[in-house]
């Protein structure tokens, strides 16, 4: 019986010790074991040429085991010191009752100098643990759209905020395994554990767009002393936003020192407020696509107003436009010509067009806080309701769902879906989801939207748009402003002034809103204000999305104070004694000492003005 018991008792010390000897040790290490955390890498935010946005730097954080130390008082002095810190504050932290004390907001997040200095202390029962911060190689830009982390890393607001489990990583952990008391055990060797970064986002956003959209928009708050102000960049073929801009901005590093309306309010997406005449895009489509009127065989005499059951409707040319194409009415955003537009159509058909180009519904961008906006009800959708909305007024919507439908309007009548994120990559840069176009519906025909995109291409050469034309880039657009309206009433002499532009006018690859809220310092309409800083950007980014000139493009008609302008002459094969008999006016300058001209600056058929100067150059 002796042996059968030794031998038993063997078995089991085999079974235990040999057998099971790793599952034993793992259950009795993770009642030793103390982990220092190691803060999660986040995944980074690129833009669509793989650009870094946002990113993480190294940002150390200390904990502090209280049974290895039995003096927190004199590690509180020593670390006061060091981190700029209350001593007292300290010692009150370090003194809890506690395994571990992780020292903050005092010791996190700090400085790779203050780290390597605290570790040449050598203090008993101090560790360092490795921590991230979110980086910004872009300082302010994209701010509002992107958002910021909060103290424990967490996204809290805008691309952070709204893709947090997807950028969220997990992080590393040192094992320290102690006695009941906290005491290191000197028979175990510490253990590590590895985590595991986030994913990245690849935004569909240019950076180099959105300077150029940025620059123009601090430019107008400055030029302006204007409120806020905003502007979309999107491919109207796709539904990309290429651009998204808020100004004022902030540094989200710096958010706790700025107003929450502006790190919580991303303005293209959550703003509501009346589009004014831009709107009136959405009424003249669906006019035309209705067949309810023709742009050159059918004419309206504007008096100046409308009436409309007991309201007067005014013009806001006082004296009226007198009798009109319905092509000039797109031209002179005239309200009364617009009203007659949504009479033909007929309040339950206007309004049913309305919805199908996306307004009253989230566009389902995927950006945090869109706003619906505010259509009428079908109850309170009367005579009066009817008029306003043809121009513009009375309802509220959001200038993303603005840009849906104007981009559904110009493209072909094909209603997509905006979005911001193109691809979402995991650490070792594999592919998780890629977005593509999303085809919500067809609203208008492509023969319509064909006769949309020539109206408003003439609205920018021969109307209300003038100041967004650029020579050869054949732009199309519309101007909008809309007095501001704040718990139903009008605010008078404050106006939201606008201009939606695209081009080319034939074949559209870009197409910019801007919005400036309250501008001073000027008369206070969107095409003295708003179309020229459109103009500009499209200017600036048509070689970014590949946009060529093209030489067949409506001449801008010129009106009282506009700068004269000439097209440059073709002076190439020409001598210099040929060119002065034929008396050529322009100021001309030599280059080379040839006979004839072998080429010029700038190019045959270029507009300028009449006081620049053309550069030949003979050999």
């Amino acid at each position: 019986m002796f042996l059968l018991l030794a031998a038993a008792v063997i078995g089991k010390l085999f079974h235990v010790q040999i057998v099971r000897h790793e599952l034993l040790k793992e259950r009795a290490e993770e009642n030793w074991d103390i982990e220092i955390p190691f803060g999660g890498m986040r995944g980074n935010i690129l833009d669509r040429r793989g650009q870094l946005i946002v990113g993480n730097e190294l940002a150390p954080t200390l904990y502090f085991m209280p049974s290895q130390n039995p003096d927190p008082k004199s590690v509180a002095g020593t670390l006061a010191n060091v981190l700029n810190a209350d001593a007292k504050e300290l010692e009150e932290k370090l003194s809890k009752k506690e395994y571990m004390v992780k020292i903050a907001p005092e010791g996190k997040n700090i400085s790779k100098k203050q780290a390597d200095e605290i570790t040449k202390l050598q203090i008993p029962g101090l560790y360092t643990g490795v921590d991230f911060m979110r980086y910004y190689p872009q300082e302010e830009m994209l701010a509002r759209l992107l958002g910021f982390t909060g103290y424990d890393g967490q996204g809290l607001a805008g691309i952070e905020y709204a893709y947090d489990e997807i950028l969220e990583g997990t992080g590393d952990r040192i094992r320290l395994y102690t006695d009941a008391k906290g005491i290191p055990l000197p028979h175990v060797d510490d253990g590590f554990a590895s985590g595991s970064e986030g994913s990245s986002i690849e935004l569909t956003i240019d950076l180099r767009m959105q300077q150029i959209v940025e620059r123009e928009l601090l430019q107008a708050m400055e030029k302006y002393e204007a409120d806020q102000a905003l502007a979309i960049v999107m491919n109207p073929k796709t539904g990309e936003l290429l651009s998204l801009s808020s100004v004022p901005t902030f540094h989200p590093k710096n958010y706790r020192e700025v107003d929450q309306s502006i790190y919580n309010r991303n303005l293209p997406v959550w703003m509501t407020f009346e589009p004014g005449s831009t709107f009136k895009i959405i009424t003249l489509a669906a006019g035309l696509e209705e067949k309810v009127i023709d742009l050159h065989e059918d004419e309206f005499h504007d008096p100046g107003y409308v009436r409309v059951a007991n309201a007067r409707l005014r013009c806001w040319k006082r004296e009226g436009h007198g009798q009109q194409t319905f092509l000039e009415v797109v031209e002179n955003s005239c309200n009364p010509g617009f009203v007659s537009i949504g009479q033909k159509l007929g309040g339950k058909k206007l309004n049913q067009y309305i919805k199908d180009f996306g307004f009253g519904a989230s566009t389902e961008s995927g950006i945090a806080g869109e706003a619906k906006g505010i259509l009428f009800s079908e109850e309170g959708f009367g005579p009066v309701e009817q008029a306003t909305t043809s121009f513009g007024q009375g309802i509220s919507i959001t200038p993303l769902q603005q840009v849906q439908a104007v981009a559904a309007a110009i493209n072909g009548g094909n209603l997509y879906k905006p979005y911001i994120v193109k691809e979402i990559v995991d650490d070792k840069g594999k592919t998780e989801q890629a977005f593509q176009p999303e085809l919500k519906r067809q609203v208008i025909s492509e023969e319509t939207s064909e006769q949309v995109r020539e109206a408003l291409e003439s609205v920018v050469a021969n109307g209300s748009g003038r100041s967004a034309y650029t020579d050869g880039l054949r732009i199309g657009g519309k101007t909008g402003t809309a007095q501001k309206a704040v718990d139903g009433v009008y605010k008078d002499g404050e106006y939201i002034v606008s201009f939606i532009g695209f081009a080319p006018a034939d074949d559209p690859e870009l197409l910019v809103y801007v919005a400036v809220d309250n501008p001073k310092n000027s008369v206070q309409f969107g095409g003295v204000i708003a179309a020229p800083i459109v103009g500009r950007i499209i200017e600036e980014t048509a070689p970014l999305a590949g946009i060529t000139k093209r030489k067949k493009q409506l001449e801008k008609d010129y009106r009282w104070g506009d700068e004269m302008t000439h097209r440059v002459p073709d002076l190439t094969g020409m001598t210099k004694e040929k060119i002065q008999t034929q008396l050529y006016s322009y100021q001309i300058e030599w280059h080379g000492s040839g006979d004839k001209v072998k080429y010029q600056l700038p190019a045959v058929d270029t507009l300028i003005g009449i006081d620049d100067v053309i550069h030949v150059y003979t050999d």
